[in-house]
């Protein structure tokens, strides 16, 4: 299943959306999907790296080496 929803864009934005969609025979949507979905993927991981971020700052975590690591795994 999947969900509808609104957006509003620059004009500028608009027109170049539908300039590639009709130069490459793909719809507006597709490209508009494929952008969110691919920027999405990025702001999760950013997100997921500040939180650990700020976990190591506050000394609940804490670094290891590969060795230590690679180590743990074997106990």
């Amino acid at each position: 299943m999947s969900k509808q929803t609104a957006i509003r864009l620059p004009d500028e934005t608009h027109e170049r959306l539908h300039a590639l969609a009709e130069k490459t025979g793909r719809t507006a949507t597709f490209y508009i999907r494929q952008a969110i979905e691919e920027h999405l993927d990025d702001l999760e991981d950013l997100y997921l790296a500040e939180r650990a971020m700020e976990r190591l700052q506050r000394g609940e975590s804490r670094i290891v080496s590969a060795e230590e690591f690679w180590d743990g795994l074997a106990d």
